[in-house]
């Protein structure tokens, strides 16, 4: 699976539509262009990029194409997207960011504290102070040893 593809194919509105639809039913081009409100032409044009990013399966079923959706492809999809948001940080390390004092950085590191943090490292650092802002995403293994 191209994550990419994938990704692009349905950050058009009515792409996502078209799979939302075709979730629920196995519709022909002609159905899909009634339900949305736009030509066959365009209807076409979006199946092809779904087609092509492995989203659609399609089925003759007489004159007519009815499309269905590879769900294996969305659960990959979805699995790749839990594997980035379970992601761990990397401690910061200031000295490899350009602009930052490294000084600074090793202070900061060796106090294994945020309170002798500049606001500008801690946040960098940081994000935000996590006592005030609640996130559970920021950086906080700077001062873990």
């Amino acid at each position: 699976m191209d994550t990419l593809a994938v990704i692009k194919a349905l950050g058009d509105e009515s792409r996502f539509k078209i799979i939302n639809i075709l979730l629920e039913y196995n519709y022909c081009v002609r159905t899909l262009a009634q339900e949305l409100g736009i030509s066959e032409a365009a209807v076409s044009q979006h199946l092809k990029v779904l087609k092509e990013a492995g989203l659609l399966e399609g089925e003759r079923r007489g004159y007519y194409m009815h499309y269905d959706v590879n769900r294996d492809v969305l659960h990959k999809l979805a699995s790749k997207i839990e594997e980035l948001a379970a992601a761990q940080r990397k401690p910061c390390n200031l000295k490899e960011k350009e602009g930052c004092d490294p000084n600074e950085g090793q202070e900061c590191y060796m106090q294994k504290t945020g309170e002798k943090c500049s606001d500008e490292v801690r946040f960098f650092c940081h994000g935000s102070n996590k006592r005030e802002s609640g996130r559970q995403d920021a950086n906080y293994n700077c001062h873990e040893s």
